[in-house]
């Protein structure tokens, strides 16, 4: 089987494999949110940083969140790095936020970070930082979920169901998954705009 075969066969074993009742826990989860003026806090780490910026746009503009990304102000996320280490990236920029209990955090993450590994350190500051205020914790990912998985109210495991394949893998169901929750019925307020053209 050639890599194109392969590589779409697994995505979609991967989107059969869903845990669809995570998926609907999640909107759930979204729809209280909004419901109680919280605001929602979405964070990753490379790739995953970018689809955490795709999906505030998204949660904002489609669903009527209120939602940030810390990795989207390189400014203060350099400075906090500088000054503090990277591992306090997160948990520094939640709470100059003053994260309450009405906010969420959704971690978008290959491994749901491991601190005792060193592996996305940062993230799992930002999931006790939560948990200390009383924040909800939402989860989007890969592997065996990782801190976050441990952690979270809501996580939704992507599978990994190739081992040469988990970061590109789940890093596309973060884009995938996101989509789904802003277009639910239960979500959406506006519709995008090639929906909405005549």
């Amino acid at each position: 089987m050639n890599h194109v075969e392969r590589y779409l066969e697994e995505l979609i074993a991967i989107a059969r494999q869903l845990d669809r009742s995570a998926i609907l826990n999640l909107v759930e989860e979204l729809v209280s949110l909004r419901e109680r003026g919280g605001r929602l806090f979405v964070i990753g780490v490379g790739g995953s940083a970018a689809a955490a910026a795709h999906a505030v746009n998204d949660f904002r503009k489609l669903a009527g969140i209120e939602a940030y990304a810390p990795t989207d102000n390189v400014s203060e996320l350099t400075a906090r790095t500088n000054d503090h280490g990277w591992e306090t990236v997160f948990s520094g920029w939640l709470s100059e936020s003053r994260l309450t209990p009405q906010d969420a955090i959704l971690i978008f993450s290959v491994g749901g970070g491991d601190r005792e590994r060193g592996i996305s350190a940062n993230i799992v500051s930002a999931l006790e930082y939560a948990r200390k205020r009383g924040s909800r914790v939402l989860g989007i990912v890969g592997r065996d979920g990782g801190a976050t998985l441990k952690a979270a109210d809501v996580c939704v495991l992507i599978p990994p169901v190739d081992p040469e394949l988990v970061t590109p893998h789940t890093e596309a169901f973060h884009a995938v998954i996101h989509h789904l929750l802003v277009s639910h019925p239960r979500l959406q307020r506006s519709r995008a705009k090639w929906e909405s053209a005549e």
